[in-house]
């Protein structure tokens, strides 16, 4: 007789889940304006204490759960990364928010940062074409 073990998902949970709602409606809220006004916000909330990289993860994660299907617009690293750091932010804590560029082929990327590391880095196709950080706020 075979017997199913059940296997933990990686689901965010519900408050998890709110805090991400929050912090992309912030994020898509803040994209209607220039980006000196999204770094601002970003840099005001460099007094909160440093979050951790594992808290900061489980909330990109819930981030990328509660995007929309039936948006409109574009939500890419610029606006999940950001909604991730304004989640964080709501939690108390704070996560540095990245902006990087490389070279052949040209492209920008957006990520969020830790004491202890990137996340939200994929590195794709470029893992022998590193991105090179250009902005990172806090």
């Amino acid at each position: 007789m075979t017997q199913m073990v059940p296997v933990p998902l990686d689901t965010p949970t519900l408050p998890e889940r709110a805090l991400a709602a929050a912090g992309l409606a912030l994020s898509l809220a803040l994209g209607h304006l220039p980006l000196r006004y999204r770094i601002a916000a970003v840099r005001a909330l460099r007094r909160l204490p440093a979050a951790r990289c594992g808290h900061v993860a489980r909330l990109d994660t819930a981030v990328r759960h509660v995007i929309p299907t039936w948006w409109p617009g574009r939500i890419a690293c610029m606006e999940i990364s950001l909604a991730t750091v304004l989640a964080t932010a709501l939690t108390g804590h704070r996560a540095s928010w990245a902006l990087g560029a490389r070279r052949l082929p040209d492209a920008a990327h957006a990520w969020v940062d830790t004491v202890e590391g990137p996340v939200g880095h994929d590195v794709g196709d470029g893992a022998d074409r590193p991105y090179t950080r250009v902005l990172s706020v806090p």
